[in-house]
């Protein structure tokens, strides 16, 4: 593996591993507040942990952009995009008030958050029989 890739993947690594936090942190309000009406405070909780997740993934891909190429450049803003999509249908379900859809939106979200991290991998993949730890 060479040092550059090394150094990506390990970028890569610690983005998803400052997410962690924020995925457990939505998982956990997204239960607390399954029928009821969501309070004030747990909505600035979905945003700020929303947005940080975000942030990471922003982050992440800009790190690997200019060492990806222009087609995996264009694929991880692609899959950027759809994440920042899912990030604001997740605000607006808090902001409504709805749980119901607000899981449906934060699952999306989830799965939208790992396939960056599946997408990375593929482009500065770790050397065979390495794992990465995997994402909530």
């Amino acid at each position: 593996m060479t040092i550059a890739r090394q150094t990506e993947d390990h970028q890569t690594e610690d983005h998803q591993a400052r997410c962690q936090p924020y995925l457990l942190t939505l998982r956990m309000l997204a239960l607390n507040e399954a029928g009821t009406a969501l309070a004030c405070q747990s909505v600035i909780e979905f945003i700020r942990a929303t947005e940080a997740v975000l942030a990471e993934a922003e982050a992440a891909v800009r790190d690997a952009g200019a060492a990806a190429g222009p087609a995996a450049g264009t694929f991880l803003s692609v899959r950027l995009s759809r994440l920042a999509a899912a990030a604001d249908d997740v605000i607006t379900a808090a902001r409504a008030g709805d749980p119901a859809r607000l899981r449906r939106h934060l699952d999306r979200f989830d799965v939208l958050t790992s396939a960056i991290w599946t997408v990375q991998r593929s482009v500065y993949g770790p050397e065979p029989g390495r794992r990465l730890p995997r994402t909530v």
